[in-house]
C-alpha cells in the first residue's frame, strides 16, 4: 500500500514539474522580447543616423566613430558596438524562442543565454496553466520519474536481494 502511495506521489510531483515548463519557455521569451526592444530603443537615434549617412549600416557608423580623431567618439564607438551586438544576439535569441516547442527546449538546455535564464529564474513564479501544452508536459514528466524511480528502485532491491524467497537464495548460494 505504502508503494502505491509513493507511486501516486512521485506521478504527482512530476505533473507538478512538468506543467512548469511551457510557463517557463514562455517567460523566458518574453524577457529575451522586453530587452530586445529596449535595445532597439536604444539603438534608434543610431539607426537613423547609419541612415542617414551609411544606407543603414550600423557597422559602419561604429567604424566611423573608431576612424575618429576625437578621443569621445573613439569611446562612443565601443559603448555603440557593444549596444550592436547585443541587439543582434538579442534578435538571434528572439528567432530561436519563435521555433517548434522541441527547438525552444532544445535551445533553453544548451544555448540560452545564463544571464537573461537567471532573470527568469528569479522572476519565474509558479503556476498551473491548464493548455494543453502545460497538460502534455505535466503527464510526460510525470511518467518519466515515476518510471525512472521506481526503475532504480526496483535495481538497488535486486541488488541487495529484498523479495527474494529463502528458496530461491539457497538455490543460488549452493
Amino acid at each position: 500500500m505504502f508503494r502505491s502511495y509513493l507511486r501516486l506521489a512521485l506521478f504527482a510531483l512530476g505533473l507538478l514539474v512538468g506543467v512548469q515548463v511551457p510557463g517557463f519557455i514562455d517567460d523566458y521569451s518574453k524577457r529575451v522580447d522586453a530587452h530586445r526592444i529596449e535595445a532597439e530603443q536604444g539603438l534608434k537615434g543610431f539607426r537613423q543616423t547609419a541612415q542617414r549617412f551609411f544606407k543603414g549600416d550600423l557597422v559602419a557608423l561604429v567604424g566611423h566613430y573608431q576612424a575618429s580623431a576625437d578621443p569621445v567618439m573613439r569611446s562612443d564607438a565601443q559603448s555603440l558596438g557593444t549596444l550592436v551586438e547585443r541587439s543582434a544576439f538579442l534578435e538571434r535569441e528572439a528567432k530561436a524562442m519563435q521555433g517548434a516547442w522541441y527547438a525552444q527546449v532544445f535551445h533553453l538546455a544548451t544555448a540560452a543565454d545564463h544571464e537573461l535564464m537567471e532573470e527568469t529564474l528569479d522572476a519565474y513564479r509558479y503556476q498551473v496553466l491548464l493548455a494543453p501544452e502545460a497538460i502534455v508536459w505535466g503527464i510526460a514528466c510525470a511518467m518519466l520519474l515515476a518510471w525512472l524511480l521506481e526503475s532504480l528502485a526496483l535495481l538497488v532491491g535486486v541488488l541487495l536481494g529484498v523479495g527474494r524467497s529463502q528458496k530461491v537464495q539457497r538455490r543460488h548460494w549452493r
